[in-house]
């Protein structure tokens, strides 16, 4: 039985992904973003998954956590982005525009917001145009992952620009998780053998990337529009691993979310096996 494995479609996963293939997994790969891959995983038209970790704090009896990987920062993310043409404290009540694309930066938003800058509430929606034609508009507004990125290079001067895990790690010296592993535990049961081969190929990949990753920006067709040092400084700015301090994290961001009323109670952390 083969891994059916979702794929968050942004710069930031390429180095689990890049060289899986040639790691030798030869199962089904299947591309999205955040919100929609959070929707597959629990319908269970996935296996397994870089998704959000909010996806995990909703549902955390549902799944399991693949041990030691994560898309994380420790300080400025670069594609987790509030663009705003006034200071964020004279926010305070206006309505900011999402993408829908993620639930962790869309709640992380209203933790920083209301934990750390008093607000009360964080009036958030999706406008039917893109997002863009808000910030077109001088409207406040949150963009994540490789439209963050573009975004932030054509940001006019009056443009003031607050990267969400650089405010995280300023509050409370602890890294930002973004995304984890997550596993459904029906596949973790049905295909444990699968798992566990799936994660070493994650581990040898990640790993081969982030030794070389000058090599992996020369590959990259991306390179044309953020460029090959843009790329190596975005990855370099990441941390895809999960040690305890990433765990002390998370378990604050979990924490802060029940605190706001965002989650009903704070998930356990299980992992396979």
């Amino acid at each position: 039985m083969s891994l059916t494995v979702g794929h968050i479609s942004y710069l930031n996963c390429a180095p689990f992904f890049h060289y899986l293939r040639e790691e030798g997994f030869s199962g089904p790969i299947q591309p999205g973003v955040p919100a929609e891959l959070n929707r597959r995983l629990a319908a269970g038209e996935i296996d397994v998954s870089p998704s959000s970790s909010f996806e995990y704090g909703c549902h955390w009896r549902r799944y399991l956590l693949l041990p030691g990987l994560s898309i994380s920062s420790l300080g400025p993310v670069q594609s987790v982005l509030l663009f705003t043409e006034r200071p964020l404290e004279e926010l305070r009540g206006e309505e900011i525009a999402l993408t829908g694309e993620s639930a962790t930066s869309v709640n992380l938003l209203k933790v920083l917001l209301r934990e750390y800058y008093g607000f009360s509430q964080v009036p958030c929606r999706v406008p039917e145009g893109p997002v863009e034609e808000t910030l077109s508009a001088g409207g406040p507004a949150l963009l994540i992952g490789d439209r963050a990125l573009r975004a932030a290079r054509s940001a006019k001067p009056s443009m003031q620009i607050y990267d969400l895990g650089e405010i995280w790690y300023r509050q409370t010296g602890l890294p930002f998780v973004f995304a984890l592993w997550i596993l459904r535990r029906e596949a973790a049961e049905m295909k444990s053998r699968e798992v566990l081969d799936l994660t070493a190929k994650l581990g040898r990949s990640r790993t081969r990337a982030l030794g070389a990753l000058e090599t992996l920006a020369a590959e990259f067709p991306e390179r044309q529009w953020l460029g090959e040092q843009g790329l190596l400084d975005y990855w370099r700015c990441m941390s895809y691993d999960l040690t305890e301090a990433h765990l002390e994290g998370l378990r604050l961001f979990f924490h802060l979310c029940v605190r706001h009323g965002l989650l009903a109670e704070e998930p356990e952390l299980h992992f396979f096996p």
